[in-house]
């Protein structure tokens, strides 16, 4: 089979429920297994007089958060009778979708994109684009349809 292990990254928002949903239905048809990564990236915030909120309380607010965000998506699909698992990574989202996928052997990433265009994509950066770009197995994306 061409595709066993299809890594679908999600942000949490409906693009990505999106692609999740593409992504299980694929697995359904193949026998696949999906591993559903979400990166948080970390911004440490001072103040005008010098203080700061002390990174490693932040760090764990937020990874608890995000554990328990993804941990609800996986228990969702769990009924859809794929083999679901969920990895949750603190870093700069391509380089650590990319990471994963190779960590597990993958053969497949989908991902949603939010189809910014040319002016969005410069201004705010693609994490779709850079993972295509950076990938060393095959990258559907995909755009969420209009209602």
């Amino acid at each position: 089979m061409p595709f066993q292990k299809i890594v679908v990254p999600i942000d949490f928002e409906e693009t990505s429920a999106y692609a999740l949903e593409r992504a299980l239905e694929l697995a359904e048809k193949l026998g696949a297994e999906v591993t559903v990564v979400h990166v948080y990236s970390l911004i440490v915030y001072t103040f005008p007089d010098g203080s700061y909120l002390p990174a490693s309380e932040l760090a764990e607010v937020v990874r608890q958060g995000a554990q328990r965000k993804l941990d609800a998506v996986l228990e969702a699909h769990r009924s859809r009778g794929v083999e679901l698992d969920g990895v949750l990574r603190e870093g700069r989202s391509a380089d650590e979708i990319c990471k994963t996928a190779a960590e597990i052997s993958a053969d497949l990433i989908v991902m949603g994109t939010h189809g910014r265009g040319v002016i969005g994509r410069a201004l705010l950066g693609s994490v779709a684009t850079a993972v295509v770009r950076h990938a060393k197995i095959p990258v559907m994306t995909l755009r969420r349809p209009r209602a």
